[in-house]
């Protein structure tokens, strides 16, 4: 790992801090991190449940994490695929969380996937898939 969970975190609340909105960090390791986000109102959409964009914020966000804590602190990775596969009802009012794992990082590109899951609910809430690219040296810090 070419970070510690302290420097993510404080990369993040200084060069990111609207992700904030996405999610917490809670654990971070050699090519995975964990993320966790407390649902409240803004989280939901109508039917009673936790919207996709706000599973899918809370995905890509860990999924950076993850990455960065195998090619360091990159500002410029960017998302280029995101795919998600919604499996089963959140609960409305429980924090969700994520966990992702990189299955792949390249030169250029890094490929993992996240489960994403409800506090309360054993099974995970959704599952994704994604593509991160990432900068050339020359455009890094």
């Amino acid at each position: 790992m070419i970070i510690t969970f302290e420097e993510l975190q404080a990369f993040l609340e200084e060069q990111f801090p609207q992700g904030e909105a996405f999610g917490t960090l809670q654990k971070l390791g050699d090519g995975w991190a964990e993320m966790r986000l407390e649902v409240d109102e803004e989280h939901l959409r109508p039917g009673g449940t936790v919207s996709g964009p706000a599973m899918m914020g809370l995905a890509d966000v860990t999924m950076y994490a993850a990455l960065l804590s195998k090619i360091g602190l990159v500002p410029l990775a960017v998302t280029t695929n995101l795919n998600i596969n919604f499996l089963r009802k959140p609960a409305a009012h429980a924090a969700i969380w994520a966990r992702a794992n990189l299955l792949k990082v390249g030169r250029t590109m890094g490929v993992g996937e996240v489960f994403v899951y409800s506090e309360g609910v054993e099974e995970p809430v959704a599952h994704s898939t994604m593509t991160y690219s990432v900068p050339p040296e020359k455009y890094r810090n």
